[in-house]
């Protein structure tokens, strides 16, 4: 019996396995990706099946035309670079307070008619910060123990508060909806944080949650790195996959229905940001442009950001990456101002009209060109170098009839969180450090008073964003009373 039984398996091992799906692998062999079954007689049935739904799951054609189209445009000669002109950029010493009041009210009265939503960029995770969750879960050391989700959930309610009194309650509370963009990476954990900490005090209702598309990961030749025998290799899309992400899952026909015009859109990695900024909302209705940008002064030459420039003469304002200008350029200074000709730096803090992302969303699904990021790629044959497919939140700026630049102050509005502490730059400490800082002198600038035990520029005093939004409203908390840095203020 034992024999029979054991003979009976090796005639089953020499049984030839069933070919691959023939209308599949045509399909494969349209698009030259017939490799992705290569292994396909060495594998088990059930890994078969697997590889068939991998495929399967694939949008061939649309995929194509990205590999294509994204390999296609390499090696073309860009249009000169020139500095943004002047008159595009709102700075800080030029507005008035009659400016500034006229913005705040007329972003408010906006907020409260229900015409602006808010997107988070949110698809990343905290590997760098030492930690595998979602970044928005991070938690950079506030007195307050509170995540990044947290603290720009809170900023959210305040703004609503805000916009709710300037109508003196008239319309009552004009819930502000929140689209989350998450990855396939983030996605379970985030929906699980914000149910776990009850939306932190926003309605559930109000908040949208979706996620960001995956590419296959290809060779210098467009074919499928596998990442198993059964498995294609894939990546995110990059945080400019939102505009196909919207697209696909009918969000911005969803935001029409609920009367949305403007579009709040951010990364979920900056301690500072001001969610739902009335001034810059009202700067940007009153340009009336389809695209904006809130951009700081580049600290130095070196310094490893993106910056805003126009592509030829004429031609639209976009971003190019530091790695892409040339060090001479980068270190060009503008004889009339005395700054680097090349100064605007892009922070992720972008405003749109509805109306652009619709175009945007299919001006860029037809145009199919991706960015490609060299990377090692996990593969079958150990790590292996290969290209990830990528679209940037700022290529929507090269689409725009009209864009307009609102500077801001760094240590007002601009504290990321990439890297874990010990690094040199940009990290949870530095960021805390920022957030401290900055609340500490909105309690002098309304009457109060520090102290603390150790140095201060160490610690500081941490405000909820319930109490104050930009340190507005915070004399009847703050005048004639110490606080013991450091610690949190809050109602």
């Amino acid at each position: 019996m034992k024999e029979m039984v054991v003979g009976s398996e090796a005639g089953r091992r020499a049984t030839p396995p069933p070919p691959p799906p023939q209308a599949l692998l045509e399909r494969l062999k349209d698009y030259g990706q017939e490799d992705a079954f290569a292994l396909w007689d060495e594998i088990l049935p059930e890994e078969r099946d697997l590889v068939v739904k991998d495929i399967e799951s694939l949008d061939l054609p649309r995929v194509d035309r990205i590999i294509r189209c994204s390999l296609g445009s390499q090696g073309h000669p860009l249009p000169a670079i020139e500095p943004v002109p002047e008159a595009t950029v709102s700075t800080v010493e030029e507005r008035t307070p009659e400016e500034r009041e006229r913005w705040w009210k007329r972003g408010l009265k906006a907020i409260s008619e229900g015409k602006l939503a808010v997107v988070l960029l949110s698809g990343g995770q905290g590997t760098r910060l030492g930690s595998s969750d979602p970044k928005g879960c991070f938690n950079i050391g506030l007195p307050s123990g509170k995540s990044l989700f947290q603290l720009q959930a809170e900023r959210i309610l305040c703004v609503q508060r805000l916009a709710a009194q300037s109508t003196d309650g008239s319309a009552g509370t004009v819930p502000i909806h929140w689209y989350i963009m998450t990855s396939p990476f983030t996605d379970e954990a985030t929906r699980k944080f914000f149910e776990s900490h009850k939306y932190f005090g926003l309605e559930a209702d109000q908040v949208t949650f979706f996620q960001q598309g995956t590419l296959p990961c290809v060779s210098r030749d467009g074919r499928f790195i596998m990442e198993t025998p059964y498995k294609v290799a894939k990546a995110s899309d990059g945080n400019g996959g939102l505009y196909a992400a919207l697209r696909s899952s009918r969000l911005l026909e969803d935001m029409a229905m609920r009367g949305v015009k403007y579009v709040d859109v951010y990364g979920v990695d900056n301690a500072l940001v001001r969610v739902a900024d009335p001034p810059f909302l009202g700067y940007f209705i009153d340009k009336g442009v389809t695209a904006a940008a809130k951009v700081v002064r580049k600290a130095y030459p070196q310094e490893k950001v993106g910056v805003f420039v126009q592509r030829g003469r004429g031609g639209p304002l976009t971003v190019i990456e530091y790695g892409e200008m040339d060090p001479s350029m980068a270190s060009e200074i503008n004889q009339t101002t005395g700054r680097l000709r090349f100064c605007w730096s892009n922070i992720c803090l972008h405003m749109f009209t509805l109306d652009f992302l619709n175009q945007v969303a299919n001006g860029l699904e037809k145009d199919s060109i991706y960015h490609l990021a060299e990377k090692k790629i996990p593969s079958i044959h150990g790590c292996t170098i290969g290209l990830k497919l990528e679209q940037f939140i700022f290529d929507a700026f090269a689409y725009a009839p009209s864009t307009a630049l609102f500077e801001v102050v760094r240590e007002e509005e601009f504290a990321p969180v990439k890297n874990a502490n010990g690094a040199s730059y940009d990290t949870p400490d530095s960021a805390r450090l920022m957030l401290l800082r900055l609340h500490s002198r909105w309690v002098v600038a309304a009457g109060g008073f520090l102290t603390h035990s150790v140095p201060l520029y160490l610690t500081g005093v941490e405000i909820s964003p319930l109490c104050s939004y930009a340190g507005e409203n915070l004399e009847a908390i703050c005048r004639g009373r110490t606080f013991h840095a450091p610690c949190e203020i809050a109602f």
